[in-house]
């Protein structure tokens, strides 16, 4: 059964997250300003952690970048031992992008400030409140990728 909600909740519920969501981005700059890695090459490094190897056209697809911008990304990338381009060894056809051990440190030591971040932010409220926060968030999460199919 699916209802609506009111329009004005709704309004200050997608401010809220818009808000979040550039206070996020601004504070992930500003960490990242202390490493050699630009804020595309984070997240292009951040999905190949969490999916594992991938062709530049997946990488392209998931960074919303076109494939000749990936490619030049990806280029710079390689240039600073971030990632390496690997054969696929079921196709040879088939090149990968795979993080190397300097990509996935910064990655580490980056989220790691994040989540320190967050956690001085959220040490005022109670743990009931965070698990609530952090199980509404999921649902939120998982109601867009649902919709979004």
């Amino acid at each position: 059964m699916t209802h609506s909600q009111p329009a004005a909740i709704v309004a200050d519920v997608e401010k809220e997250l818009r808000y979040i969501s550039g206070i996020i981005k601004q504070k992930g700059r500003e960490i990242l300003d202390n490493y050699p890695i630009t804020a595309p090459q984070f997240v292009a490094l951040q999905w190949l952690m969490d999916k594992g190897d991938l062709t530049i056209g997946e990488l392209s697809n998931h960074i919303h970048l076109a494939c000749s911008t990936t490619t030049d990304l990806v280029d710079r990338m390689e240039k600073n031992k971030l990632v390496e381009r690997v054969r696929d060894p079921k196709d040879r056809r088939v090149v990968r992008i795979h993080v190397q051990e300097k990509g996935k440190q910064i990655i580490h030591e980056v989220i790691e400030k994040r989540q320190k971040y967050l956690e001085n932010v959220l040490s005022d409220f109670s743990e009931n409140e965070v698990v609530t926060l952090n199980k509404l968030l999921g649902l939120l999460h998982q109601q867009m990728l649902d919709t979004s199919k």
